[in-house]
């Protein structure tokens, strides 16, 4: 028999996993593909966004339509880290005669002398790559091959390039990811997966130019907080929620306890309603997640990582357009700290050329960032 072996987050399963799949039964006439959901992925020791019960069954409810696909639980079982040359050894010892796979992206392979005892998942099984985006299946075959003198098949699939990480800040905001299957989409949405309950309710408040702005934000606060150790979901749900009281008169009585503090200026109250909303409104009880709602728009003082995050997100989502926006897009992608110090400067230069006024807060917290760096 010839059997493949796919593996990874699934975190959710979507439907370039399913068309990869059935490439490869189509290319190497395959009669069995175990799809294998990770416990914790060794790249990921942050673990998935849900539990291994609720991807297994997205994945059973996505690779259902192919009948020569089982999805496996045996990294789930496990409760430990899920290393691929465990699985590929328990897979060789339970079909030592059999011809085994072990399929993957281009993307995938481009890490594999990074991933633990590649040599013995060479051993197990023979690997098997299918491009993905831009990225050539066979150029990163010809560089593993070359290194471990070993043999690779490239599959004739170029896969498109799905990002999980969008689809999840997609799900997080009530949108339908058009990657994912119908019936996953409806699970998810059954099940209140990848998202906060406070999430739709905040958005609600707001006009649709402001939700789409928000879910950018989201976009880009996760990519920033993948990049520099901020709870992705701490980011999500302040990129979600920071502007939940930009339209919320003071008159309002979602407001009827809550006192402005003196001297704010009109653009910047939304983000001390906001915070108020946040926490009295829609139960958000994480005190980091509230102060970078509370001060996304002023800055201050010894801004949290996450606060500078949410400020810069806000500042610098895809749509922002301003003298200096790409300059600062360029150094988000290199330094948090050193972003927030130049973002800031623009702001007071901004308003200094403007002949606006400078709210206390913000030159405090400028003048505090400026002497630490």
């Amino acid at each position: 028999m010839k059997i493949a072996i796919f593996g990874g987050s699934f975190d959710p399963v979507h439907l370039e996993h399913v068309r990869l799949v059935s490439a490869a039964q189509n290319a190497l006439g395959l009669d069995k593909v175990y799809v294998v959901p990770a416990y914790i992925s060794p790249f990921k020791l942050g673990g998935a966004a849900v539990s291994g019960e609720d991807r297994l069954f997205m994945c059973k409810t996505a690779f259902r339509m192919l009948e020569f696909a089982e999805v496996s639980d045996t990294e789930i079982s496990a409760e430990e880290v899920s290393y691929s040359y465990l699985t590929c050894r328990r897979f060789r010892e339970t079909f030592p005669n059999d011809e085994l796979y072990f399929l993957l992206g281009a993307d995938a392979l481009r890490t594999f002398p990074d991933w633990k005892h590649p040599e013995e998942i060479l051993r197990c099984a023979t690997l098997c790559v299918c491009g993905r985006g831009t990225e050539s299946a066979e150029t990163v075959a010809a560089q593993i091959e070359k290194k471990y003198g070993c043999s690779v098949i490239s599959l004739p699939h170029a896969g498109k390039e799905v990002s999980s990480t969008n689809i999840r800040v997609q799900l997080f905001f009530g949108k339908q990811p058009i990657q994912i299957p119908q019936e996953v989409f409806e699970y998810v949405r059954a099940r209140g997966l990848y998202t906060h309950p406070a999430v739709l309710p905040a958005l609600a408040l707001e006009k649709e130019e402001r939700r789409e702005h928000s879910f950018r934000v989201g976009l880009l606060a996760m990519e920033g907080a993948h990049r520099f150790g901020i709870s992705p979901a701490k980011a999500l749900l302040a990129a979600a929620l920071h502007d939940c009281g930009k339209y919320v008169p003071l008159s309002s009585p979602m407001l009827k306890a809550f006192s402005m503090p003196e001297g704010v200026p009109a653009p910047v109250q939304h983000q001390f309603t906001g915070a108020y909303l946040a926490e009295y409104r829609f139960g958000v009880t994480d005190g980091e997640v509230l102060d970078a709602i509370r001060f996304h728009t002023s800055g201050r003082e010894n801004m949290s990582p996450l606060g500078k995050l949410i400020f810069l997100a806000d500042m610098l989502e895809s749509e922002r357009k301003f003298e200096g926006v790409e300059l600062l897009r360029g150094a988000f992608m290199e330094d948090l700290d050193e972003c927030y110090l130049l973002a800031m400067e623009h702001q007071i230069a901004y308003l200094r050329q403007s002949g606006k006024n400078i709210y206390p807060l913000t030159e405090r917290a400028y003048l505090s960032e400026k002497s630490v760096r």
